[in-house]
């Protein structure tokens, strides 16, 4: 499972676990997912602010932040925001436009940071299901809903695992900034959707391999509330569509955690 590195000449690994320890802070997971859309992903924030309302000095936390792009944007409207990634590369990045409204800090979000601090928790573009264990997920849910202040809400933003597992791409060819990547997808007899994505620059071979678990809007639902958060709303995509299990792309959810 782990996100191996090794040379071409290299005997095989045994999967580590925790796989996105080195994938997220390898350069080339920036380069392979550089070409989000940037003015659609801020449309999506601009329509998610709009529809919950945040009071103008509200709390924000960015989990899994990445390099803080979103964090950025997000204290570019006056929120107080904190971004928390695992890897220790992104967050040194993002560190450098830290400010009154903005800060980073490198952190794992199976553990606990602050609580009942923020009046805000975003998780977005698939930045979940990465762990080995059910407890492992369901005590990152439990650390968000302490995290979150009374009347608090948590927006997770999935993709839809029924869909993406009917329309899977089992295999692709993609060639970005010099480098060619060799992509196959499957799923795992534990319901984990595969990305293996193998590569050569300068002469060396690499092989990753992400992992992430297939949860369903049911399976959310369980764990929600087994951490004390109850599901408000549900969205299919980044325009706010309503979800439909058949056809929506994402699966975008609102938690509160009390007095929904």
């Amino acid at each position: 499972m782990l996100a191996t590195m090794k040379k071409q000449s290299a005997p095989a690994i045994k999967a580590n676990p925790e796989w996105f320890k080195g994938w997220f802070n390898s350069p080339y997971y920036h380069l392979l997912y550089k070409d989000r859309d940037e003015v659609e992903v801020k449309k999506f924030i601009d329509r998610l602010l709009e529809e919950l309302q945040p009071a103008p000095d509200a709390t924000i936390l960015d989990l899994a932040c990445g390099k803080g792009r979103y964090s950025r944007y997000l204290a570019s409207k006056q929120y107080y925001v904190t971004g928390l990634d695992i890897a220790e590369e992104s967050i040194r990045f993002a560190q450098k436009f830290e400010n009154q409204h903005l800060t980073f800090f490198q952190h794992d979000m199976r553990l606990p940071y602050r609580i009942n601090y923020f009046d805000y928790i975003f998780n977005f573009f698939t930045s979940f299901g990465y762990f080995e264990t059910e407890k492992d997920h369901l005590k990152t849910i439990a650390n968000i809903a302490k995290g979150l202040r009374p009347n608090g809400k948590f927006v997770l933003d999935f993709f839809n695992s029924k869909r993406v597992i009917r329309n899977l791409r089992h295999e692709e060819v993609k060639q970005v900034g010099g480098v060619t990547f060799i992509i196959t997808r499957s799923v795992d007899e534990q319901c984990y959707i595969l990305k293996n994505i193998q590569f050569e620059d300068k002469g060396e071979h690499y092989d990753f391999t992400e992992r992430v678990r297939a949860f369903t809007l049911y399976d959310f639902e369980k764990l929600f509330a087994k951490a004390g958060l109850k599901i408000s709303k549900t969205f299919g995509n980044y325009k706010l569509d309503p979800f439909d299990e058949a056809s929506s792309d994402r699966l975008i959810l609102v938690g509160c955690k009390t007095g929904c």
